[in-house]
């Protein structure tokens, strides 16, 4: 039987500093995503890794007397930690210090280069005197700046640059793009493509791709000039192709990309990068567009949104050490909007902790597996319905809905307790009586929770495989969720 191929792969967090509780809810998402398209038969490749090249990583190092390869590699680690701490499920950790990403990089500049059009090649040489926001690495317009700074980085000053870099030819593109955006699949939210569409509208700028040595040699060099070091956004979003081991045309590449469906995730700062930059070198390189790229909001803490830069981050280890990997899965996923800006603070999560898990989810799955101990002579044999996932929770995932989808199993466990306290099993198993019907009641509800466990496998994949380990064993399962006072 074909299974259809899904290509999935999330931004490269740059390695300037340790993993904050925003990425995390990039990466759980994604990870749900690839969990519940295997569970449904999909073939999927899914990618992630680190960004490492660039002048805040340079800089960085140095302050810290450090030397770069040995500061990336540090932190690279960092995040490798955080395929444990949050139970994920990628296929594939690419660093853009990879020998095989900078070949990657290599050749997308040389196809890029050698697309000639009226107004000349795709990659050109000049002068460039502007803004430029080391936080973002990259160059601002006017229109770009409020109150003078970075809307991304408020807290930091532009600087004022003028050097010769090689340039993309974006402005070439800006018929294509429009009509690459035009297609209302390519983005979610739908507001986040009228804002692409609304950016290149008011007219595209060829933009840097390039960077002097002599200022910031922490690159790849620019093939044929060793004075230039590739920008790190045109290096880095190859990553997403060279994960697949493109520039080779066949296998996961072929498989994936070429054949498959291609998914990218991205914070709503994204889009001119991911939508704009990215599907133009795509183009001028003549390789397929990204099919849908997916753009969540941002964890706020006070309003704020939580970045290094402003000191208001939320360590998701911390949080993963003190309440366990899947207590932050289901609060990232049911108590974040899938693409507004979320606030966070501690005081809502222990409240929802104690209220959803300990209480509420993991309270329902002692009392059900104590009465079916007690009670129940083995294990309930169990229907196929109860392994298959509803339709209903699939449609919500098929819109990216992760709280809706979560919330969805929330609504049956809490209709579960209403059948506790409706059917009072627990007082009709003590009647010779009443036992059958109480012991009928009580495999019903196991039914219930193993069809629960069934749907909490993308969410809560550790949580979930406990649930059905106890209910096969006919067993109450040790404390899920230990309550927090």
């Amino acid at each position: 039987m074909y299974k259809k191929s899904f290509y999935l792969t999330t931004t490269l967090p740059y390695v300037n500093d340790k993993p904050h509780v925003g990425f995390a809810l990039e990466i759980v998402q994604a990870d749900i995503l690839a969990r519940y398209w295997r569970l449904t038969g999909k073939d999927v490749f899914f990618s992630t890794g680190t960004d490492e090249h660039g002048q805040k990583i340079y800089q960085k190092a140095k302050e810290t007397d450090t030397d770069v390869q040995a500061y990336v590699d540090h932190y690279a680690a960092e995040f490798g930690k955080l395929r444990s701490a949050l139970d994920l499920s990628y296929d594939a950790f690419i660093r853009t210090t990879d020998k095989k990403h900078i070949r990657a990089a290599t050749e997308m500049w040389n196809r890029c280069a050698a697309n000639i059009g009226p107004d000349g090649p795709d990659i050109y040489k000049k002068k460039y005197k502007g803004l430029y926001c080391v936080g973002d690495e990259m160059f601002l317009k006017e229109g770009d700046l409020v109150n003078g700074k970075c809307p991304n980085h408020p807290n930091m000053d532009p600087v004022e640059i003028e050097e010769e870099n090689y340039f993309f030819r974006l402005s070439r593109y800006q018929d294509y793009l429009l009509e690459y955006l035009s297609h209302e699949e390519v983005i979610q939210p739908q507001w986040r493509r009228e804002e692409a569409i609304n950016f290149v509208q008011q007219g595209l700028e060829d933009f840097s791709i390039s960077r002097e040595v002599a200022r910031m040699s922490w690159g790849i060099p620019v093939p044929g000039d060793d004075t230039q070091v590739m920008y790190v956004w045109f290096d880095a979003l190859t990553n997403y192709i060279s994960t697949l081991d493109w520039p080779g045309e066949d296998g996961n590449f072929k498989k994936f990309w070429v054949e498959g469906e291609t998914y990218q995730m991205a914070g709503k700062d994204q889009v001119r990068f991911q939508s704009i930059m990215w599907q133009a070198m795509l183009k001028s390189a003549n390789l397929p567009a990204t099919q849908h790229v997916l753009y969540h909001g941002f964890i706020t803490s006070g309003g704020q949104k939580m970045s290094k830069s402003l000191g208001n981050v939320i360590d998701p280890y911390t949080l993963v050490q003190e309440y366990g990997t899947d207590a932050v899965r289901y609060f990232l996923v049911r108590h974040i909007h899938p693409f507004e800006d979320s606030d966070f603070t501690m005081e809502r999560f222990k409240d929802l902790y104690n209220a959803d898990l300990a209480n509420g989810l993991g309270n329902q799955a002692a009392r059900i597996m104590k009465l079916a101990q007690d009670n129940l002579d083995g294990p309930v044999e169990l229907s196929e319905e109860s392994g298959q996932l509803q339709k209903p929770f699939c449609d919500l995932l098929d819109q990216y809905d992760f709280a809706a989808a979560t919330g969805l199993i929330w609504e049956h466990i809490t209709k579960a307790d209403g059948y506790i306290q409706e059917k009072k099993p627990f007082s009709l198993v003590k009647s010779d009586d009443t036992r059958q019907e109480g012991k009928e009641i009580i495999a019903k509800l196991v039914e219930h929770l193993a069809m629960i466990a069934t749907h909490l496998a993308p969410i809560m994949p550790e949580t979930a495989a406990k649930i059905m380990t106890a209910v096969k064993e006919n067993k109450k399962p040790e404390n899920l969720f230990v309550r927090k006072d």
